[in-house]
């Protein structure tokens, strides 16, 4: 059972130190690629109704992946792994990270329930399957953080079969 075990633990090792290199080591995002964006939602008057400057959304990445283990016949026989962004109103990002525990808590849910559905099963990365996914995590941030939150965007997704 241990000699089982090993791989599977080596493996979520390896992923959550490889996502801590890549999120210490990413490059700094580029001010000139802001400040073009910024500049060019404010000459488009029609960008946004009658004339108002388009608003840029924004985004706020939930700071550690999700682990999800996928269950069959009582055993796990998968990990699956999972990162993702809140798109938010401007300035709400501040919100999202004060409640990150709890949005994480409700998203393991969403998450488990998916799971035990068979939605990580087969073909998981079905368009259907993930819209679903998707509604039901948007449904779970909008429960804390109301309005402001925009979308759920699934940044990473990745299953290891045992």
């Amino acid at each position: 059972m241990v000699k089982k075990l090993i791989p599977v633990i080596l493996g979520i090792l390896g992923l959550l130190i490889g996502g801590g290199a890549g999120f210490f080591l990413r490059p700094a995002p580029e001010p000139a690629a802001e400040g073009a964006a910024t500049e060019h939602a404010a000459a488009d008057p029609h960008a946004e109704g009658e004339g108002e400057a388009a608003i840029l959304p924004e985004f706020a990445k939930l700071q550690n992946q999700f682990v999800v283990p996928v269950m069959e016949g009582g055993k796990i026989s998968a990990m699956v792994i999972l990162s993702f962004s809140l798109e938010v109103e401007t300035g709400a990002s501040p919100e999202v990270y004060n409640v990150e525990p709890k949005l994480r808590d409700m998203f393991l849910q969403v998450l488990f329930d998916h799971a035990n559905a068979g939605g990580f099963a087969g073909v998981y990365t079905d368009g259907a399957n993930l819209v679903i996914l998707r509604e039901a995590l948007l449904e779970s941030a909008k429960s804390i953080l109301g309005e402001k939150v925009k979308d759920v965007l699934i940044t990473d997704l990745v299953r290891q079969d045992s």
